[in-house]
């Protein structure tokens, strides 16, 4: 239940001597020194790293179609793996930059703590990383990126050409656009899954036993690629297990009492319809800022998958204490039970306790930059576009490449910015009160 990785964390520093406590308030002017002063860096970090992705993402692109297609789609989907390492190498790169910036680590360094090394420090996050990315379904945004330039790169292979091809020939053709990912055979995907899922559990021993000097990316890459190469074996069983559930009496009666209670009971279907509305700005608003958090604390050296801590102060801790009495079935069954909410959620409770050590304000100034610098990100975008203007045809599939990565490093950097800073001040104020922002 602790869900603890298995690799050892830097070490942890005393309490540092008295030192100005900085006001919540401070969290803008704070990021944008961190962002000044680690500028270069950060510019580096971000243009290798899109660099290295678009290069995955055009060899992704040409390897997706043409013959034996079953065996190009397992290099597609191993690609994909690759290039959401890359993405995880990137950020947590970026934030090493800024990591060196920071109050804290010149207090731990007066403590005697040296700094982690970048390749240990990539073994030590890795494992974690991986768990939270997949939870929260960061790859997301690496898939759409596959599929633009999927659809730009293979612009003479789309549906309807392909429909018109077959009426003017009469072939049989299949559009294969787009569907790199999804249509590799299930029983392939079984295979590989299996496969992957042996050297997942063989690196994952290696980190409990801190053993293998890269065994923690190793993991990593092992976790990323199970959930890939698995999709379309996953999806398959998926539905035909939803199919031959939706037919249980269990399943029908529970549908039927939900339809009853919408008719019955007043406000029912008003209440769902305003949470179905407000839910998703809470998560953009909240919990999407505190997931970015935990990976930038866990670059700095906490700890984000542990339930005991994010539990501490609770009566469910009791409950944590009695599981890990229990026998190991049990232990193993609540996880496969409760595996993916508490993957999902544990990191954002243990972010949400870091940042609240540098009070509530602190965590609040930083949920409004997040929001704002994504709103204002995005109606800046349009007023560029708006500004730049063109009647030349096609001349936005040259532009708009240089404008979205100006817009997305800016962005990407003012938010880091904002997370270290977060992490900085509660750092400091927990330091003037002796206690650890880690523990």
């Amino acid at each position: 239940m602790s869900g603890s990785s298995g690799v050892m964390a830097p070490p942890r520093p005393g309490p540092a001597p008295a030192q100005k406590v900085p006001s919540p308030f401070s969290l803008p002017l704070h990021a944008l020194r961190l962002a000044g002063r680690c500028l270069l860096p950060l510019v580096l970090w971000f243009s290798a790293g899109q660099l290295i992705r678009w290069g995955l993402l055009y060899v992704m692109a040409e390897t997706s179609h043409g013959s034996v297609r079953q065996l190009r789609l397992v290099g597609t989907n191993l690609l994909m793996t690759l290039i959401v390492m890359v993405t995880m190498t990137m950020i947590t790169g970026m934030f090493l930059s800024l990591r060196k910036a920071l109050t804290e680590t010149r207090a731990r360094r007066a403590d005697g703590t040296q700094d982690e090394r970048f390749w240990g420090s990539m073994n030590r996050v890795a494992p974690a990383f991986a768990l939270i990315y997949l939870a929260w379904e960061l790859y997301l945004e690496d898939y759409r990126d596959f599929l633009q330039m999927d659809y730009f790169h293979n612009l003479d292979d789309n549906f309807y050409v392909t429909i018109f091809n077959n009426i003017a020939h009469g072939t049989k053709e299949e559009a294969t656009l787009g569907r790199g990912m999804i249509d590799l055979d299930w029983r392939i995907s079984a295979v590989a899954m299996v496969v992957v899922f042996g050297l997942r559990f063989l690196f994952e021993k290696m980190v409990e036993r801190g053993s293998g000097k890269y065994s923690g990316l190793a993991l990593a890459y092992s976790e990323f690629a199970f959930m890939f190469c698995g999709l379309s074996a996953v999806f398959t069983f998926t539905k035909a297990r939803s199919d031959w559930a939706s037919h249980r009496a269990v399943v029908e009666s529970t549908n039927d009492l939900w339809a009853k209670a919408k008719e019955s009971v007043p406000g029912w279907e008003a209440f769902w319809g305003f949470v179905h509305d407000v839910w998703p700005y809470v998560i953009d608003a909240v919990a999407v800022p505190l997931t970015w958090l935990a990976i930038a604390v866990l670059v700095f050296g906490g700890s984000v998958d542990d339930t005991r801590k994010a539990l501490t102060g609770t009566k469910a801790v009791r409950g944590v204490d009695r599981l890990e009495e229990s026998h190991t079935i049990t232990q193993k069954a609540v996880d496969r039970v409760i595996g993916g909410f508490q993957e999902r959620w544990v990191p954002v409770v243990n972010a949400f306790r870091i940042t609240i050590k540098g009070g509530a304000v602190a965590f609040g100034v930083m949920c409004v930059l997040y929001v704002g610098l994504h709103v204002g990100a995005d109606y800046l975008d349009r007023g560029v576009r708006t500004l730049i203007g063109s009647d030349v045809p096609y001349m936005w599939l040259v532009v708009s490449w240089p404008v979205k990565f100006v817009k997305d490093m800016l962005l990407t950097i003012l938010t880091f910015a904002v997370l270290a800073a977060t992490f900085d001040i509660a750092a400091i104020r927990a330091r003037a009160k002796g206690e650890d922002i880690t523990a």
